[in-house]
């Protein structure tokens, strides 16, 4: 019982990070993201994870997929991938390494890690260096897409800088964890420092069984609002949603959720 449901929960994630994976596509037709910071507002509202599974989304999808490990104070995609990369961020930006050096390769196909170094100092002068710029263009001609997995943009200042470098931002919000304030507030300094921001990942939601979910869309295929809307027990949107208020407002990449 306990694999199976581990099993229903892995193809929950993947199914998302697949939507996920569309709804950015959709969202910017004209100007294609390949290159993309993925933060939140605040720790422990699981952007690293939500930044595999879309890397995982892309590389099934046929394209190849760069992993950036940009928490330089709290790194952790190394762990989660199990790969023990030679180098990182710093020994290419110091010469010690080329690129093609410092990036390791993955359990999955078209999908690759480049880490940093422990105890780097002055994450945000790296970040804004020269150097790192010139490396972040040399990325984007290599892979199909570049992912920069930040800190949290309400604690330091690193995923401002970088949204800076990259096409677009997403800002991961974990489901009855965050605070509006923190959530605008993250937004606010997005968009001061010029990001392209393209959404909200909602996180940590709970699944809909395919009777509940199927059940509010109607003959011709159209989710019934009005229907969804009257269950008290549950919400769902499979649109496209908004973060919004005095603050201005930015249509999320995916949004699920369920009570």
């Amino acid at each position: 019982m306990a694999r199976s449901r581990n099993r229903s929960l892995k193809l929950e994630a993947q199914n998302a990070a697949k939507t996920l994976l569309a709804n950015i596509r959709f969202a910017s037709v004209d100007n294609p993201i390949s290159s993309l910071v993925v933060t939140s507002s605040i720790p422990n509202e699981g952007k690293s994870t939500v930044s595999v599974n879309l890397a995982e989304a892309i590389a099934t999808s046929g394209k190849s997929v760069l992993l950036v490990e940009c928490d330089f104070r709290n790194r952790s995609l190394a762990d989660m991938l199990n790969v023990r990369a030679p180098g990182g961020i710093y020994a290419v930006l110091s010469e010690e390494m080329s690129l093609d050096q410092a990036v390791s390769s993955t359990s999955v196909s078209n999908m690759y890690l480049l880490d940093v170094e422990p105890h780097i100092p002055n994450p945000a002068d790296v970040l804004s260096s020269k150097r790192f710029r010139n490396m972040a263009n040399a990325l984007e001609e290599r892979f199909d897409y570049v992912i920069y997995d930040t800190p949290p943009v309400g604690t330091f200042v690193d995923a401002a800088i970088l949204s800076t470098l990259a096409d677009g931002a997403v800002l991961v919000v974990r489901e009855n964890f965050t605070k509006r304030d923190s959530i605008l507030g993250a937004y606010d300094q997005l968009k001061k420092a010029g990001a392209h921001v393209i959404g909200v990942v909602m996180n940590y939601c709970e699944s809909l069984s395919n009777e509940y979910y199927y059940a509010y869309y109607t003959q011709d295929g159209q989710f019934d609002h009005a229907s969804a809307s009257s269950d008290s027990n549950m919400f769902v949107s499979t649109d496209v949603r908004r973060v919004s208020g005095k603050h201005g407002s930015s249509a999320p990449a995916r949004s699920q959720r369920a009570r």
